[in-house]
């Protein structure tokens, strides 16, 4: 039974942005026979739900309004490590495009929805520090990982 760090809004949680959630019933289906831990890293870090939209520009994280969260979404993402560290977490699924847990492709930072190759600070922490990051999109490959 592995112990996967998720981001909460995957596990149906109303903690992204806009205060909704993207619930992935298959991500949710493998809490048959694995434990499943949630973690909101803009919420760690103590941002509001609903918040600003923010995006990575540069190496800072600003909102839409112009407002630096950077601090925010360090701390977020240092909360997070803590408690996939404490829980001994085999992997890690986290929201594809985020800029706190996007991995791979990220917005780019003009607020457009254009994309660019880029992690999100949680999800640069995370494989920085050796945990294998997945995303939604990629569950054939956890379920690969998790079988190994």
């Amino acid at each position: 039974m592995a112990k996967i760090i998720v981001s909460g809004c995957l596990m149906g949680c109303d903690c992204r942005y806009k205060g909704d959630n993207c619930k992935c019933d298959e991500l949710l289906a493998l809490a048959k026979n694995h434990t499943l831990i949630p973690v909101c890293p803009e919420q760690l870090g103590g941002l509001s739900t609903p918040r600003d939209p923010a995006e990575i520009v540069g190496d800072k994280v600003i909102s839409n309004h112009g407002k630096d969260v950077t601090y925010e979404y360090t701390k977020g993402a240092q909360m997070a490590l803590y408690i996939a560290r404490t829980n001994k977490a085999d992997a890690v699924v986290f929201k594809a495009n985020s800029p706190s847990c996007g991995k791979g492709i990220i917005y780019d930072g003009t607020f457009t929805g254009n994309k660019t190759q880029g992690n999100g600070i949680a999800a640069e922490m995370f494989l920085n520090s050796g945990y294998k990051v997945f995303n939604e999109n990629e569950m054939q490959d956890l379920i690969e990982f998790l079988d190994k």
